[in-house]
């Protein structure tokens, strides 16, 4: 098993951590985040572009001369596609974007994730993270002395004081452990977990 330093918000070192090589330190598999993140990507767009086809529009019920006579083509409705106002040919109409993605892939691609910040060394191991209160400031100060302003936090549990306290810091994102995904790794330039958090993942992959 790989080790890495445990630290304190002061960015002392406290221990070393046994953490596993089926979780951190697997072979790295780009393609496997790059759909992963896509997977993500398309259940977020929220598809609801809409437009009315020719049945949908509003009027048109008589038809806007006669069907002889006139010289013009014959026309049912103003509201066939041709017509200014009419109804849209094969216009977008509500859709979901979302793809199937099997388990087992997305449990990989999360370890691969894991695997490139700790083998660039941008993961940091906490043994804890503790606010007695709601305060920017004071989480602010615990990412000055771990010398980061770009990260994405994962803690162990519910922890509502450092959750609210980091909410307006730019570049920060605190998740709980049980909601760390891939998109969310990629996208900051840091992963700081707390020892809690490190077992709690372990548990989720190693099944």
């Amino acid at each position: 098993m790989a080790k890495i330093a445990v630290y304190d918000i002061e960015n002392k070192q406290v221990s070393e951590l046994d953490i596993s090589d089926d979780v951190f330190n697997v072979d790295v598999k780009e393609y496997l985040i790059h759909d992963m993140v896509r997977y993500q990507l398309a259940k977020r767009r929220r598809g609801t572009a809409d437009t009315k086809n020719r049945s949908q529009v509003r009027g048109g019920g008589k038809k806007p001369y006669r069907q002889k006579g006139t010289g013009n083509a014959r026309q049912g409705t103003v509201r066939a596609p041709h017509f200014v106002g009419g109804g849209t040919a094969f216009g977008p109409g509500p859709r979901s974007y979302a793809f199937k993605l099997n388990s087992k892939v997305k449990k990989a691609a999360l370890k691969s994730a894991l695997s490139v910040r700790f083998k660039e060394d941008k993961l940091t191991v906490l043994n804890a993270i503790e606010l007695e209160s709601v305060s920017t400031r004071s989480f602010s100060r615990i990412l000055e002395q771990l010398d980061v302003d770009n990260a994405l936090v994962v803690v162990d549990g519910t922890n509502p004081n450092v959750e609210l306290s980091a909410r307006n810091v730019k570049g920060i994102k605190v998740l709980r452990a049980e909601g760390v995904n891939v998109y969310d790794i990629m996208n900051f330039g840091n992963l700081i977990l707390t020892e809690g958090a490190v077992s709690h993942i372990e548990g989720a992959l190693e099944q």
